[in-house]
């Protein structure tokens, strides 16, 4: 009889090791495929940045996160995008689409397609000296300008940007001041 307790023993015993050998392989299989899903969706999908300057003042400040939607590349004007030029990323708003016309004076009025465009707006437009006007904006591209026109680079001073090079559309905005 004794001997018969003990084997039982053994038995559970082993039993219960093989349990919990399933149990962790489970547990490990399944925050592999969790871990898996996350890298695919943030390189592939969604994109965090964390803004560094104040191009698009006062919409999104110094330090702001930004969240982004990588797929699809219809944009259309007046979102807010980030999009790279020699390999470093800005972050501005699509003011015109291909074929438009872009005119900028001296007076810091902006022109798109003979309309004044300024929305909430609080900066003047001035041209800089990267674009000559009026600009038609090539095949595949878009103009792009930061909200804080005065103290930003944008396709004032890049040109128009090939839609290829702009990255994401930004869809939410995290403020990080005071964390």
């Amino acid at each position: 009889m004794d001997n018969l307790k003990e084997l039982s023993l053994i038995i559970n015993k082993r039993r219960n090791r093989v349990l919990d050998r399933q149990g962790w392989f489970s547990l490990i299989t399944r925050i592999a495929f969790l871990a898996l899903i996350g890298f695919v969706l943030f390189t592939q999908v969604f994109l965090i940045n964390q803004i560094s300057g104040n191009g698009m003042y006062p919409a999104i400040k110094d330090g702001d996160l930004v969240f982004s939607f990588r797929i699809g590349k219809d944009f259309i004007k007046n979102d807010c995008v980030v999009y790279t030029v020699n390999g470093k990323d800005y972050i501005g708003r699509v003011v015109a689409k291909e074929f438009d016309i872009v005119i900028l004076d001296e007076s810091g009025t902006l022109l798109v397609n003979g309309t004044a465009q300024s929305g909430e707006i609080m900066y003047p437009t001035y041209p800089k000296d990267g674009v000559t006007y009026p600009y038609e904006v090539p095949k595949g591209h878009v103009f792009i300008l930061g909200d804080y026109r005065t103290k930003t680079e944008d396709s004032r001073d890049f040109g128009s940007i090939p839609v290829k090079d702009v990255k994401s559309k930004i869809f939410t905005i995290l403020r990080r001041r005071g964390l």
